[in-house]
């Protein structure tokens, strides 16, 4: 009986959620409606912030509706745009930026400033890309003359982090070994010696 009672909340909880969301696109497309001006907002966002237009919404509702619309429309126009192919332009920018930050934040680290602090999303950029050294292959990798700040930085890890690493490390030599058997290849050897020193150092 309790499992029956369950599903039905869930079905109305779905259909709640349901009517929510037609009902606050209705309140927000109606001004549009109404008013027949070009300057209301193509989505109803702006008609949110008008608290006569729809009086039975309260301010904060008002913005929860118009930020879940706002992401309907970045939804929507990612889509479009990676039907149209495009995707590759817009993230080659924000990667680089990336890797730009964590450079810096491990360029912060080395000269001791007193406004560096650790950032665990810089971290993880830099044991992700430190083995990746060719700027032909990898466009966003960590250069030859930061590598040996990185295996510095590195000396300090602890815990979960540096088991991990070692870990993956591990892996990774075991992989470049076997696609060494076959011949040598210059940049599988560079890969390999950097993973070697890391494991050198954290072993």
């Amino acid at each position: 009986m309790a499992k029956q009672k369950r599903k039905v909340t869930d079905v109305t909880g779905v259909k709640n959620k349901k009517l929510k969301k037609a009902s606050a696109e209705k309140i927000l497309r109606a001004p549009e409606a109404t008013q027949g001006t070009q300057a209301a907002h193509p989505k109803g966002a702006a008609a949110c912030r008008d608290p006569e237009l729809s009086p039975e919404l309260s301010l904060e509702e008002k913005r929860v509706l118009e930020r879940k619309l706002k992401k309907e429309r970045k939804k929507e126009e990612r889509k479009r745009l990676r039907e149209a192919g495009v995707t590759t332009a817009l993230g080659l920018p924000a990667e680089g930026a990336g890797a730009q930050r964590a450079l810096d934040y491990l360029r912060g680290w080395a000269q001791k400033h007193e406004t560096w602090r650790f950032q665990k999303t810089r971290q993880t950029w830099l044991l992700t890309h430190m083995y990746d050294s060719d700027k032909l292959l990898y466009p966003v990798q960590v250069p030859e003359e930061q590598f040996p700040t990185l295996l510095a930085y590195l000396e300090g890890l602890k815990g979960q982090a540096r088991e991990l690493t070692v870990q993956k490390a591990e892996a990774l030599m075991q992989k470049l070994d076997e696609a060494g058997a076959s011949g040598p290849d210059p940049l599988l050897l560079g890969k390999t010696q950097r993973v070697r020193q890391v494991l050198q150092l954290l072993s």
